[in-house]
Order: C-alpha cells, then sequence, then structure tokens
C-alpha cells in the first residue's frame, strides 16, 4: 500500500495503478475508520478496481459552530486497517493542497440538498459537493463508494455527477450497525455510557415507523420522551428528498437528532403500500 501526500505522489501512483490494475475505485473518507469504511474499502476491493481511499478531514463542511479540532483522527490505526483490506493507495492531502490560496470555484447543489441537512447545516453540503468534485478531478476514479447511512450525502454527490457528466459510478454500500441496531459513525465514540444504551432506539423508531407500528408523530414524540432532541423524522422520496405522505417504491424514512453532545443521522427503506 502506498502512502501519497503531495498532488505529484498521487499522479504518479495513480498512472502507475490505471496502468497495471485498469479500473480504479475511490474511497472518500475524513479518516477515524470503522468496520461501516471497512465496508466501503472491501467492497470497493471486491469489485476488482485498485481500490484509493482518501483521508482529509474537510474544513468547508463544518459550519461555524461546529468544532472540526474535535473531530477525532487515528492516522496510525486508519492505515493499518487500511492495508489489511486491501486498499492499494492511501491520499492524504492537507489543507493547503486541497484549497490552495486564490480557489474562486466551490459546487453548489440545489434539489436533494436544500432541506433536512441542508437546512440544519448551512453550507454542510457546498463544503461536500466541492471536496467530492476535486477528490474526483485529483485520483479520476472509474466508481466511487458511499455508505447509506449518509443517506442525503449520497444523494447529493450522485446528483452532482449527473448534473455535471462526470465520468465516474456513485456505487452505495448498505449501513454497518452494531450488534444493538446503531448505526456506525466516527462520532459514536462521543456518547456516554448512557447515551450509547440509548441511541438505538433511532433506529428502532425508523424500522418500526417503516412497518407501520407508530406514525411519524409518534415516533418523534416517543424518541423526545426517551431523551433525544429530534430535528426531523420524515419520509422522503429516496432520489430527491423531497417530503411525501405516503410511503411509494424508493422512498426513504430519514432522522436526525441529538443526543447530549452527538448529533446522530439514521434512516431506512420504507415499505411502500
Amino acid at each position: 500500500m502506498f502512502v501519497a501526500r503531495t498532488l505529484s505522489d498521487l499522479r504518479d501512483a495513480v498512472g502507475e495503478l490505471r496502468a497495471s490494475r485498469g479500473a480504479l475505485a475511490l474511497v472518500p473518507t475524513m479518516g477515524a475508520l470503522h468496520d461501516g469504511h471497512r465496508a466501503l474499502v472491501r467492497a470497493a476491493v471486491t469489485s476488482g478496481a485498485a481500490t484509493v481511499t482518501s483521508i482529509f478531514v474537510n474544513p468547508l463542511q463544518f459550519g461555524a459552530t461546529e468544532d472540526i479540532s474535535r473531530y477525532p483522527r487515528d492516522e496510525a490505526g486508519d492505515l493499518a486497517l487500511l492495508e489489511a483490506n486491501g486498499c492499494a493507495l492511501v491520499w492524504m492531502p492537507d489543507v493547503a493542497t486541497m484549497y490552495p490560496d486564490g480557489d474562486a470555484t466551490a459546487i453548489d447543489v440545489g434539489g436533494p440538498a436544500e432541506n433536512w441537512e441542508g437546512a440544519a447545516r448551512p453550507g454542510h453540503f457546498r463544503g461536500v459537493a466541492t471536496v467530492c468534485a476535486k477528490l474526483f478531478g485529483q485520483v479520476r476514479p472509474d466508481r466511487a463508494y458511499f455508505g447509506e447511512k449518509d443517506w442525503q450525502q449520497s444523494q447529493v454527490v450522485r446528483r452532482m455527477v449527473s448534473d455535471l457528466l462526470l465520468p465516474l459510478s456513485i456505487i452505495g454500500v448498505e449501513t454497518v450497525r452494531e450488534r444493538d441496531g446503531l448505526a456506525m459513525s466516527s462520532r459514536n465514540r462521543f456518547l456516554s455510557a448512557t447515551e450509547r444504551a440509548r441511541a438505538p432506539l433511532l433506529h428502532a423508531a425508523l424500522t418500526a415507523a417503516a412497518r407501520g407500528e407508530h406514525t411519524l408523530s409518534d415516533a418523534r414524540r416517543r424518541l423526545n420522551d426517551a431523551g433525544f432532541e429530534v430535528d426531523y423524522f420524515a419520509l422522503v422520496d429516496g432520489p430527491t428528498l423531497t417530503e411525501i405522505a405516503a410511503p411509494q417504491p424508493g422512498a426513504r424514512l430519514i432522522a436526525a437528532a441529538r443526543l447530549g453532545s452527538v448529533r446522530l443521522l439514521d434512516n431506512v427503506a420504507a415499505v411502500a403500500a
């Protein structure tokens, strides 16, 4: 496994991989890797493509009230996990490489980026779309892998790729969960023991609503009664994130709720009537 920290090294390594392996797959991450990231890397490796994983804590997707310094980092652990799972190349740029002085272009996506996380975190998807566009331009992958836990993010990236006619495919990978149903996230480590024990209730509420056991308003109330601060709990069209009144093919139930200092995101497929 090769680690590139400069654009020159990245270009050389990508050229060698393209010549020897053909297809390239990219797994964009912000590090602090866990089994959810491992599933993305394994899906890319299993596809037969030479797998490139990027590790970059992107300042552009953090809001003014969000502390980027608090985001967990574990370079040694990340590199060990990637090497053990067949990653061929790790791209680890610094901020100056990704956003050099004089940069004047950013990507604003409408449609699926406008509501939910887009409303709760203004500018977040601008940062996501911009960094992904840069990574796609740097690595030139044939496909890129995104976890379905961040459903809205993956749909925003899909829309950007489609609208800008970028020559790659976006591959979604099913959410990886703890045994009790909690979606894996680098931020879960900030939950207290009491909060961690309560956190799986979010997935349970989504699952119950998908089965028709609770209405959306009942699910919100139950979560708030359990100590969550529910931001949204909604039924949406999967690709567009438009709120809908009844389940239909491809619909998703999406939720965001704060538990202590941690904002939890999750989603499940909605069962069509």
